[in-house]
Protein backbone atom coordinates (compact mmCIF):
# COMPACT_ATOMS: atom_id res chain seq x y z
CA UNK A 1 0.00 0.00 0.00
CA UNK A 2 1.33 3.70 -1.07
CA UNK A 3 -0.04 5.11 2.10
CA UNK A 4 2.98 7.08 2.23
CA UNK A 5 3.56 8.20 -1.50
CA UNK A 6 4.86 11.51 -2.67
CA UNK A 7 6.47 12.05 1.43
CA UNK A 8 9.66 12.64 2.18
CA UNK A 9 11.66 11.48 5.05
CA UNK A 10 14.43 12.00 7.47
CA UNK A 11 15.28 9.35 9.76
CA UNK A 12 18.20 9.43 11.86
CA UNK A 13 19.47 6.49 13.45
CA UNK A 14 18.93 4.54 10.39
CA UNK A 15 22.03 2.58 9.70
CA UNK A 16 20.23 -0.14 11.91
CA UNK A 17 17.74 -1.42 14.36
CA UNK A 18 14.36 0.42 14.53
CA UNK A 19 15.92 3.30 12.47
CA UNK A 20 16.49 0.74 9.63
CA UNK A 21 13.10 -1.09 10.00
CA UNK A 22 11.22 2.18 9.24
CA UNK A 23 13.37 3.46 6.45
CA UNK A 24 12.45 -0.05 4.54
CA UNK A 25 8.94 0.44 5.29
CA UNK A 26 8.45 3.79 4.62
CA UNK A 27 10.05 3.37 1.34
CA UNK A 28 8.09 0.31 0.64
CA UNK A 29 4.76 2.61 0.98
CA UNK A 30 5.72 4.86 -1.20
CA UNK A 31 8.02 7.67 0.57
CA UNK A 32 11.72 8.47 -0.27
CA UNK A 33 13.88 8.58 2.46
CA UNK A 34 17.07 9.93 3.81
CA UNK A 35 19.10 8.08 6.65
CA UNK A 36 20.67 10.20 8.79
CA UNK A 37 23.71 8.27 11.21
CA UNK A 38 27.46 8.44 12.70
CA UNK A 39 27.79 5.08 10.96
CA UNK A 40 28.53 5.83 7.34
CA UNK A 41 29.33 2.20 6.46
CA UNK A 42 26.27 0.83 7.72
CA UNK A 43 24.31 3.53 6.93
CA UNK A 44 25.25 3.29 3.31
CA UNK A 45 24.95 -0.67 2.70
CA UNK A 46 21.35 0.23 4.02
CA UNK A 47 20.62 2.69 1.76
CA UNK A 48 22.06 0.72 -1.41
CA UNK A 49 20.28 -2.41 -0.11
CA UNK A 50 16.79 -0.41 -0.18
CA UNK A 51 17.02 1.22 -3.57
CA UNK A 52 17.08 4.21 -5.71
CA UNK A 53 14.30 5.77 -3.43
CA UNK A 54 16.89 6.71 -0.33
CA UNK A 55 20.32 8.42 0.41
CA UNK A 56 22.27 8.53 3.13
CA UNK A 57 23.85 11.21 4.74
CA UNK A 58 26.32 11.89 7.79
CA UNK A 59 24.70 12.97 10.67
CA UNK A 60 25.76 13.49 13.90
CA UNK A 61 22.01 14.78 15.28
CA UNK A 62 23.85 17.10 18.02
CA UNK A 63 25.50 19.45 15.53
CA UNK A 64 22.82 21.32 14.38
CA UNK A 65 25.22 22.97 10.99
CA UNK A 66 24.87 18.56 10.34
CA UNK A 67 21.49 18.73 10.71
CA UNK A 68 21.34 22.02 7.92
CA UNK A 69 23.48 20.28 5.56
CA UNK A 70 21.29 17.31 5.67
CA UNK A 71 17.86 18.74 5.07
CA UNK A 72 19.59 20.88 2.40
CA UNK A 73 20.77 17.35 0.51
CA UNK A 74 16.66 15.93 1.11
CA UNK A 75 15.41 19.35 -0.78
CA UNK A 76 18.30 18.61 -3.51
CA UNK A 77 17.07 15.05 -3.63
CA UNK A 78 13.72 14.34 -3.21
CA UNK A 79 12.17 17.71 -2.15
CA UNK A 80 11.67 19.49 1.08
CA UNK A 81 10.50 16.90 4.00
CA UNK A 82 7.60 16.01 5.24
CA UNK A 83 8.41 13.69 7.79
CA UNK A 84 11.00 13.59 10.49
CA UNK A 85 11.98 10.46 12.90
CA UNK A 86 13.97 11.51 15.65
CA UNK A 87 15.39 7.72 16.21
CA UNK A 88 19.03 8.19 17.18
CA UNK A 89 19.72 7.59 21.00
CA UNK A 90 22.54 6.10 23.17
CA UNK A 91 22.70 3.99 26.42
CA UNK A 92 24.69 4.13 29.31
CA UNK A 93 24.36 2.02 32.51
CA UNK A 94 25.36 3.33 35.93
CA UNK A 95 24.27 4.20 39.20
CA UNK A 96 22.99 7.83 40.27
CA UNK A 97 25.72 8.12 42.67
CA UNK A 98 28.69 7.09 39.85
CA UNK A 99 27.24 8.66 37.50
CA UNK A 100 29.83 10.77 35.64
CA UNK A 101 28.47 14.52 34.68
CA UNK A 102 29.84 14.67 31.14
CA UNK A 103 28.49 10.71 30.34
CA UNK A 104 25.28 11.92 32.06
CA UNK A 105 24.91 15.24 29.54
CA UNK A 106 26.37 13.36 26.40
CA UNK A 107 23.12 10.78 26.86
CA UNK A 108 20.42 13.48 27.20
CA UNK A 109 22.69 15.83 24.10
CA UNK A 110 22.50 13.07 21.52
CA UNK A 111 18.81 11.82 22.73
CA UNK A 112 17.05 14.70 23.64
CA UNK A 113 18.89 17.98 22.35
CA UNK A 114 19.37 16.08 19.01
CA UNK A 115 15.78 15.92 18.78
CA UNK A 116 15.15 19.33 19.17
CA UNK A 117 17.73 20.61 16.66
CA UNK A 118 16.27 18.44 14.10
CA UNK A 119 12.68 19.45 15.60
CA UNK A 120 14.25 22.92 14.81
CA UNK A 121 15.88 22.59 11.47
CA UNK A 122 13.40 20.20 9.47
CA UNK A 123 10.01 22.21 10.30
CA UNK A 124 11.44 25.67 8.95
CA UNK A 125 11.64 23.07 5.76
CA UNK A 126 8.38 21.72 6.30
CA UNK A 127 6.66 24.73 7.06
CA UNK A 128 7.48 26.05 3.60
CA UNK A 129 6.78 22.93 1.85
CA UNK A 130 3.50 22.61 3.79
CA UNK A 131 3.68 20.87 6.42
CA UNK A 132 4.32 17.53 7.50
CA UNK A 133 4.52 15.43 10.70
CA UNK A 134 7.27 14.86 13.23
CA UNK A 135 7.74 11.38 15.50
CA UNK A 136 10.02 11.20 18.15
CA UNK A 137 11.22 8.03 19.68
CA UNK A 138 10.70 7.73 23.42
CA UNK A 139 10.60 4.30 25.35
CA UNK A 140 8.93 2.63 28.01
CA UNK A 141 11.71 4.45 29.88
CA UNK A 142 10.13 7.59 29.10
CA UNK A 143 6.76 6.34 30.89
CA UNK A 144 8.28 4.88 34.01
CA UNK A 145 12.00 5.03 35.15
CA UNK A 146 14.41 2.45 35.42
CA UNK A 147 17.37 1.59 37.30
CA UNK A 148 20.90 2.35 36.76
CA UNK A 149 19.39 4.39 33.34
CA UNK A 150 19.37 7.71 35.14
CA UNK A 151 20.34 9.60 31.98
CA UNK A 152 18.48 7.19 29.18
CA UNK A 153 15.32 7.68 30.97
CA UNK A 154 15.88 11.66 31.78
CA UNK A 155 15.97 12.13 27.74
CA UNK A 156 13.20 9.99 27.03
CA UNK A 157 10.70 11.53 29.63
CA UNK A 158 12.46 14.71 28.41
CA UNK A 159 11.44 14.30 24.66
CA UNK A 160 7.54 13.54 25.84
CA UNK A 161 7.62 17.15 27.18
CA UNK A 162 9.37 18.37 23.74
CA UNK A 163 7.07 16.30 21.82
CA UNK A 164 4.14 18.21 23.34
CA UNK A 165 5.14 21.95 23.09
CA UNK A 166 6.55 21.54 19.45
CA UNK A 167 2.83 19.87 18.63
CA UNK A 168 1.44 23.15 20.24
CA UNK A 169 3.90 25.43 18.60
CA UNK A 170 3.82 23.33 15.17
CA UNK A 171 0.32 22.61 14.67
CA UNK A 172 -1.11 26.01 12.84
CA UNK A 173 1.83 25.73 10.53
CA UNK A 174 0.71 22.32 9.56
CA UNK A 175 3.11 20.08 11.50
CA UNK A 176 1.88 17.16 14.12
CA UNK A 177 4.50 16.36 16.07
CA UNK A 178 4.48 12.71 18.35
CA UNK A 179 5.86 10.11 20.56
CA UNK A 180 6.27 6.82 20.92
CA UNK A 181 7.23 5.09 23.63
CA UNK A 182 8.77 1.38 22.28
CA UNK A 183 9.66 -1.20 24.54
CA UNK A 184 11.43 -4.93 24.76
CA UNK A 185 12.32 -4.04 20.73
CA UNK A 186 14.44 -6.77 19.29
CA UNK A 187 17.82 -4.38 19.02
CA UNK A 188 21.59 -3.82 18.99
CA UNK A 189 20.44 -1.52 22.10
CA UNK A 190 18.74 -4.13 23.71
CA UNK A 191 21.03 -6.76 23.07
CA UNK A 192 23.79 -4.28 24.64
CA UNK A 193 21.12 -3.99 27.96
CA UNK A 194 21.34 -8.13 27.96
CA UNK A 195 25.46 -8.15 27.65
CA UNK A 196 25.47 -5.58 30.78
CA UNK A 197 23.74 -7.22 32.84
CA UNK A 198 25.13 -11.06 32.05
CA UNK A 199 28.24 -10.77 34.11
CA UNK A 200 26.75 -9.01 37.12
CA UNK A 201 23.93 -11.88 37.12
CA UNK A 202 25.84 -15.27 36.06
CA UNK A 203 23.59 -15.72 33.27
CA UNK A 204 24.64 -15.72 30.00
CA UNK A 205 23.57 -12.74 27.46
CA UNK A 206 21.45 -15.06 24.77
CA UNK A 207 19.76 -16.45 27.98
CA UNK A 208 18.76 -13.21 29.27
CA UNK A 209 17.50 -11.51 25.86
CA UNK A 210 15.43 -14.33 25.49
CA UNK A 211 13.39 -13.24 28.38
CA UNK A 212 13.45 -9.50 27.75
CA UNK A 213 10.31 -9.13 25.65
CA UNK A 214 7.01 -7.86 26.90
CA UNK A 215 5.23 -10.68 29.05
CA UNK A 216 1.76 -10.23 28.09
CA UNK A 217 3.57 -10.76 24.72
CA UNK A 218 5.99 -13.94 25.29
CA UNK A 219 8.51 -12.40 22.71
CA UNK A 220 10.55 -9.12 21.97
CA UNK A 221 8.82 -6.68 20.09
CA UNK A 222 10.09 -6.86 16.23
CA UNK A 223 11.28 -3.61 15.00
CA UNK A 224 8.56 -3.89 11.79
CA UNK A 225 6.15 -4.21 14.64
CA UNK A 226 7.02 -0.60 15.46
CA UNK A 227 7.80 0.49 12.33
CA UNK A 228 4.08 -0.36 11.29
CA UNK A 229 2.82 1.91 13.88
CA UNK A 230 4.99 4.90 13.30
CA UNK A 231 3.90 4.61 9.53
CA UNK A 232 0.17 4.92 10.11
CA UNK A 233 0.95 7.82 12.20
CA UNK A 234 2.56 9.44 9.22
CA UNK A 235 -0.20 8.46 6.88
CA UNK A 236 -3.07 11.31 6.44
CA UNK A 237 -5.16 8.70 8.11
CA UNK A 238 -3.92 9.63 11.60
CA UNK A 239 -3.69 13.47 11.13
CA UNK A 240 -6.33 14.09 13.99
CA UNK A 241 -3.62 12.72 16.50
CA UNK A 242 -1.42 15.35 17.65
CA UNK A 243 0.66 15.82 20.69
CA UNK A 244 0.25 12.42 21.97
CA UNK A 245 2.13 9.53 23.62
CA UNK A 246 1.98 6.13 22.29
CA UNK A 247 2.90 2.91 23.89
CA UNK A 248 4.30 0.26 21.63
CA UNK A 249 5.26 -2.27 24.23
CA UNK A 250 3.18 -5.33 23.76
CA UNK A 251 1.24 -4.07 27.44
CA UNK A 252 4.83 -3.90 29.07
CA UNK A 253 4.01 -0.35 30.49
CA UNK A 254 0.34 -0.23 32.17
CA UNK A 255 -0.19 3.77 31.78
Amino acid sequence: MNRLDGKVAIVTGAARGQGEAEARLFVAQGAKVVLGDVLDDQGREVAASIGADTRFEHLDVTDEDNWQAVVTATVEAFGPPSILVNNAGILVFNPITKQDAAEYRRVLDVNLTGAFLGIKTVARSMIKGGGGSIINISSNAGMEGLPMLAAYSSSKWGLRGLSRTAALELGRSGIRVNTVHPGGVDTPMLSAVAEWISPRVGVPANELLEGMGPAQLGRRVAPMEVARVIAFLLTDEAKIIRGQSINIDGGETPY
